[in-house]
């Protein structure tokens, strides 16, 4: 008979072995070992968890190290990269747990924020998703609750209207600004950074859908377990620490465009083609300008190197034409 597993850890790495490893030894720091192999409790409570560690095609340590370094963690080698949205669907998959916590590799993990996080779900029925506070290394706030966007957020979300004008209205509802972050609310959804999710609710809606590479894929996910009638928890009693941007910053041009033909397949799915396409035409207005501007800076000599490196990922963005596709990192 198999041994019962309250919860399954879901990582996607991708060439951030460092990261990871301080992810993991927080994740041994935080438990103990079990008679079962692969189990461990967290510490102080008797909460069992799993670690299934799905690498995307790493060409650093993680897949030669992971092994012998955390025997203890379930690695997933596809053998591509699959993406954030179908690597955690296969971690799921290979998992069983009860609940699932999907973790990015840059994060650090106490016990506490574990149990907080369990606790939580089991007290509150109603809740499908529960998150916690996510922070930088340096104890900065990471803001990670969001209520879902209307069709004219997306003009403000990460874009220079936005930050021209970081005021208005849209952004204000869209980040939560009438509440503090440390209240303990109801969101509509919450950064993919720290996830925990009842594995029922996420196999009722199908899990992520795959058709986002990365980014936008909690959003959408979280919209179609609010649909089913489940609700969203931001709990601040459980922190986590987030690095962020690791994986990204490999790849800032690909990021670039990885990130907003996600947020305009986003629009498509849940606003139209319509909506859709003015959003993707705005944002490649946007790198337009960008790229003018850029090149009146390198033709002044203004820091070349790095003119030349926003021009060449500007470029990129543009010739993509941001539309959805299977497009990868």
């Amino acid at each position: 008979m198999a041994a019962i597993c309250d919860l399954s850890l879901i990582i996607v790495s991708w060439n951030v072995w460092d990261r990871l490893r301080d992810c993991l030894t927080s994740l041994e720091r935080a438990s103990t070992a079990t008679a079962e192999p692969g189990l461990r409790t967290v510490t102080g409570s008797d909460l069992r968890f799993e670690v299934v560690l799905v690498d995307a095609a790493s060409a650093d340590a993680t897949p030669a190290l992971v092994p012998t370094l955390f025997p203890w963690v379930r690695l997933l080698t596809p053998g591509v990269n699959v993406g954030f949205s179908r690597g955690n669907n296969l971690g799921y998959q290979a998992s069983r747990g009860h609940t699932l916590f999907f973790l990015n590799p840059d994060t650090v993990v106490e016990a506490p924020a574990l149990a907080i996080l369990w606790a939580t779900l089991q007290a509150q029925p109603q809740v499908g998703v529960a998150g916690p506070r996510l922070v930088r290394a340096d104890g900065q706030l990471q803001e990670s609750r969001r209520r879902f966007p209307t069709p004219v957020t997306g003009f403000f979300d990460s874009t220079w209207l936005g930050r021209m004008w970081s005021g208005n209205p849209w952004s204000r509802h869209y980040q939560c600004r009438n509440w503090p972050h440390t209240f303990a609310q109801g969101v509509d959804w919450l950064e993919g950074a720290a996830l925990m999710i009842r594995r029922e609710a996420f196999a009722a809606v199908g899990g992520f859908d795959e058709r986002f590479f990365m980014y936008s894929e909690e959003l959408d996910l979280c919209r179609r377990i609010h649909t089913a009638g489940w609700r969203i928890r931001y709990v601040p009693a459980a922190t986590i620490i987030h690095h962020g941007g690791t994986s990204a910053a490999q790849v800032p041009a690909q990021t670039h465009i990885v990130f907003n033909t996600s947020k305009v397949l986003y629009y498509r799915k849940h606003f139209g083609p319509g909506w859709s396409e003015i959003l993707r035409y705005y944002l490649l207005i946007e790198f337009g300008l960008q790229l003018l501007g850029e090149t009146a800076k390198l033709l002044a000599g203004h820091k070349p190197a790095l003119r030349q490196q926003r021009i060449q990922a500007y470029l990129r963005v543009l010739t993509s034409r941001l539309r959805p596709s299977s497009s990868t990192i």
